[in-house]
């Protein structure tokens, strides 16, 4: 089964457990935190730990979840080697991948229902880099 390391801030917290409950069995997630709704947290702190681990190797993947994805975005995205993409929808999804080989995934959590979610988090994981002519520009980053 394929590891994916998965993160949140207090505002992701709720979407990043039903990503969990919803693909258990089919992922194996390494869950970096937060623990809870209810507490407020800095959202910085878990998108740079994620980036250190999905850094570590090319193949690995990531998923952050805060209000907007917006925020975890931009803090993971400061990282060598990540290319982290707000996603919304598929087709947003699946460019993401094709074209700008996207390593993580980010979700709004005040902004996506929960199905869409679903539906990005399938097109993220089953999409492969199209590489030629994106290749070069992606290397540009």
């Amino acid at each position: 089964m394929k590891k994916i390391f998965i993160s949140s801030d207090h505002a992701g917290f709720i979407l990043k457990e039903q990503i969990k409950k919803k693909f258990s069995g089919k992922y194996i997630f390494l869950d970096l935190g937060t623990t809870s709704s209810n507490i407020s947290v800095n959202y910085p702190v878990f998108a740079h730990n994620l980036c250190k681990k999905v850094a570590k190797n090319n193949k690995n993947i990531g998923i952050l979840v805060c209000g907007s994805g917006m925020g975890m975005s931009m803090a993971a995205n400061r990282h060598k080697k990540i290319r982290a993409a707000v996603c919304y929808s598929v087709k947003n999804t699946k460019l993401s991948r094709l074209h700008n080989n996207a390593n993580i995934i980010t979700l709004g959590s005040r902004l996506t229902k929960k199905n869409i979610a679903f539906k990005c988090i399938e097109t993220f994981i089953n999409t492969k880099f199209e590489g030629g002519r994106h290749k070069k520009r992606v290397n540009k980053i």
